[in-house]
């Protein structure tokens, strides 16, 4: 039986394991864009954005876990790259609602596509005993995920696995 202790071998091969399986398959996925790179943090924002359409600053902040104004810069910066859009609350003139704009979503959707399939070639290559092991480990790695967040057990829309259709999360 595995160590659970935090002081055990495990806390820091999972962490190492996990920032290694993200960036290994984000390397991969590079390859072939023909669009500019964005950063982790614009993309984590137009992921929330997609998942919660006419979301405030100040929410997003809050779900991302930034400081208001980090938020606001990268507003600013997918603005202008075309990439979200930002409409006055008509219920309070000072908030800002956001809104990803058809060229994020397609982006978003393209990502999310070829990540699936990526990521599904490698998951068919598992001896089929890994995969059951995978998926019995997902409902876990969502908790860890809600606890990192210091949230109820839901992990936070940011940090969801998959989207209301279960398709995987996009990372352009």
């Amino acid at each position: 039986m595995p160590e659970t202790d935090p002081g055990s071998g495990l806390t820091d091969e999972f962490s190492t394991l996990l920032a290694g399986i993200t960036r290994l398959v984000r390397r991969r996925l590079r390859q072939e864009l023909t669009v500019p790179r964005l950063r982790g943090a614009q993309v984590e924002l137009l992921r929330l954005v997609a998942a919660s359409p006419g979301l405030r600053v100040s929410a997003a902040a809050k779900e991302l876990c930034l400081a208001g104004n980090s938020v606001s810069t990268l507003v600013n910066q997918l603005v202008t790259a075309g990439l979200l859009r930002r409409e006055v609350d008509p219920a309070d003139r000072r908030a800002a609602l956001l809104y990803v704009t058809p060229e994020a979503a397609e982006r978003l959707a393209a990502w999310s596509a070829k990540r699936t399939a990526v990521v599904g070639e490698l998951l068919a290559e598992l001896p089929e005993p890994d995969r059951r092991a995978l998926a019995a480990a997902l409902p876990a790695l969502r908790r860890l995920a809600a606890g990192l967040q210091g949230g109820d057990g839901e992990a936070p829309t940011g940090l969801r696995t998959t989207d209301e259709k279960g398709a995987p999360d996009a990372r352009p």
